[in-house]
């Protein structure tokens, strides 16, 4: 009976010892599971630190009269800070209805509702005429899925940033590093536009999801 008594005793330490470990790795690698949280888009939702967004409209000259448009825009940072701290108008674009609706809470807990709008769409189907600066933090493909639109419907002096990922051939007319991460600016041209714009993007590839 003591024999068996401590055996059961063991196994059932073995056994707390066991759930205890799995209760941490759960613990762990839980805010690592909500910031690659994928949506109904094919870019998992990574926001973008603080610090990276603040040089992103640094970079794009971001100042008072710009509209912002953020493409994938996530929780909203981008356009808030920009409204925030430089005074511009904003408009974030995602095809993911709980972004949407958490942007919309930041924006009017930041007191910026009134300087900024979000939009539950496909990126590739959004109206970005208006807009004199767009921030992405998609991935290459889509970008270069997405330049063409970018190309087509922006004006001339149009600022476009991208965190991490590049635009192919389209060359970037700057580029910075962040706490080692890469971000790129282009100024749209003619030039640009002739070169670059002219392939058909694909109007119903599905949106990243922030």
């Amino acid at each position: 009976m003591k024999t068996a008594s401590r055996s059961t005793v063991l196994w059932a330490r073995k056994a707390a010892c066991l759930a205890r470990v799995l209760c941490s790795l759960v613990l762990i690698s839980a805010p690592a599971a909500a910031q690659w949280e994928q949506g109904p888009g094919e870019v998992p939702y990574v926001p973008t630190p603080p610090e990276v967004v603040e040089a992103m409209l640094k970079l794009a000259g971001v100042k008072k009269g710009d509209t912002v448009y953020d493409l994938g825009c996530g929780d909203g940072r981008i356009v808030i800070m920009a409204a925030q701290k430089f005074h511009a108008r904003g408009a974030g674009v995602d095809i993911n209805p709980v972004r949407i609706k958490e942007a919309e809470e930041n924006a009017r807990q930041a007191g910026v509702s009134g300087q900024v709008r979000f939009i539950e769409k496909n990126l590739f189907d959004a109206d970005i005429h208006d807009a004199t600066v767009v921030t992405l933090y998609l991935l290459s493909d889509v970008n270069l899925r997405l330049r063409p639109k970018l190309l087509r419907e922006l004006k001339v002096g149009t600022r476009i940033v991208s965190h991490s990922f590049s635009m192919g051939e389209w060359k970037p007319d700057k580029e910075i590093e962040v706490n080692g991460r890469s971000v790129y600016l282009w100024i749209v041209t003619e030039k640009a536009k002739a070169k670059f714009g002219g392939q058909a993007g694909s109007a119903t590839a599905p949106q990243p999801g922030g």
